[in-house]
């Protein structure tokens, strides 16, 4: 199998289970060992089933935890290279031992080596995405074009003067590269791409398809790493080596039975950073089975939406308490509402405010400032939205 990083994603049920309690457990000794932890006391675990007897971290723990003891909130946390910002504020360590986030793993499934050069369309300001993916480049020996987002007509230039042969980035940018090559008749050798930070919709994989691009998607968080990736055979998402994932019922921490959906909760094998049971706000599902490609993991069946209202627009998370604060720097605005929809191939936002202003361009630059993307800006009489308790509405069909 050449598309394996290495044999642990192959071994019996029997050596993982074993192999992870361990370092579950001396995860817990780490936290246990910290002496400004905010985590209650946690003994040695018996078995992995054991966890659902812990507490559940959610990230409005981390949230307050690190604003209580700035900047990882007293978690024990060691090695730090970089230190990462995502909306919140929530502060996310980063490392540079070899693939610190272990998307290598994801990066050879998809069939990316030392022969190609990764256009790594992720960004690098502030979040940890664009380093995450250079570093799973760097575990698979292949060169990174570190090309972040914008600049297209620069990046189809570059994509064709160095010859890259896979992209790295959110699914519907690469469709806006691919397009606006054609326009400038440049002809491309892209052949593999490797995605996250949103949905990939089917009709986008078979247009890349059509393409001759091998489009494959991984699930991940700052926070977490890789959690789960795809492999060639396109059927569910394999649990990656250095977490242990359960799906659980929302808002608590009960574990749902084999094949129904509840949120996914991650506990971090990594040293450096150790979270134990982090509530990702992710529903999903497991799957039946192995997969045929011979990797041994649990499979989950991807991203089925958010337990709580919090969604990802563009790669990018909005969240209920952004929009609360969008409302809160206008005194005429009463009430807002984003919805996240497609338009072609690509995500879209529409922010709906009840005010009593007429100037919907007025608001375009706040949007921006609080949610950290532009979008369409529609005004409503006050008293005019659904009253359904929805703040953010997801449109998008992920059939």
């Amino acid at each position: 199998m050449p598309d394996l990083l290495d044999d642990l994603e192959t071994r019996s049920a029997d050596a993982r289970a074993g192999d992870q309690l361990a370092r579950v457990n001396e995860q817990i000794a780490r936290v246990a060992a910290a002496a400004d932890t905010c985590l209650p006391e946690v003994g040695t675990l018996q078995s992995l089933d054991d966890l659902r007897h812990l507490p559940v971290l959610r990230k409005s723990d981390l949230a307050k935890w690190q604003a209580e003891k700035p900047p990882f909130g007293g978690l024990p946390v060691s090695n730090v290279a970089h230190v990462f910002q995502s909306p919140g504020p929530i502060y996310e360590p980063g490392g540079i031992t070899p693939d610190w986030w272990r998307m290598g793993r994801f990066l050879r499934a998809v069939g990316i080596g030392a022969d190609d050069i990764v256009q790594n369309c992720f960004g690098y300001h502030l979040t940890p995405a664009g380093m995450m993916f250079e570093s799973g480049a760097r575990a698979v020996g292949a060169a990174v074009l570190p090309a972040g987002t914008g600049q297209t007509e620069l990046q189809v230039t570059a994509a064709r003067d160095i010859g890259t042969t896979a992209y790295a980035g959110t699914p519907d940018y690469l469709k806006v590269i691919l397009d606006k090559a054609d326009q400038m008749g440049v002809p491309l050798k892209l052949t593999r791409a490797a995605v996250g930070g949103g949905a990939l919709f089917p009709s986008l994989r078979q247009e890349y398809a059509d393409r001759g691009i091998l489009c494959m998607q991984c699930y991940a968080t700052a926070d977490l790493g890789n959690i789960a990736y795809e492999s060639q055979a396109l059927e569910g998402m394999i649990v990656d080596e250095g977490v242990v994932v359960e799906i659980v019922i929302p808002g608590t921490g009960t574990p749902v039975a084999e094949g129904e959906v509840g949120e996914v909760v991650v506990t971090s094998l990594n040293p450096d950073y150790p979270l134990i049971r982090f509530a990702t706000g992710d529903m999903s599902a497991v799957m039946p089975g192995q997969s045929p490609c011979g990797r041994t993991n649990m499979r989950i069946k991807g991203w089925m939406g958010r337990a709580d209202q919090t969604t990802k627009i563009k790669g990018m998370f909005v969240r209920p308490e952004q929009v609360a604060t969008l409302v809160a720097k206008h005194s005429e605005v009463t009430r807002a509402r984003v919805i996240a929809r497609r338009e072609g191939e690509q995500d879209a936002m529409t922010v709906q405010l009840e005010s009593t202003g007429t100037d919907a361009q007025a608001y375009a630059a706040s949007v921006v400032e609080t949610l950290k993307l532009k979008g369409k800006v529609e005004l409503f009489a006050p008293g005019a939205l659904p009253k359904d308790g929805l703040v953010i509405e997801d449109q998008r069909s992920y059939d």
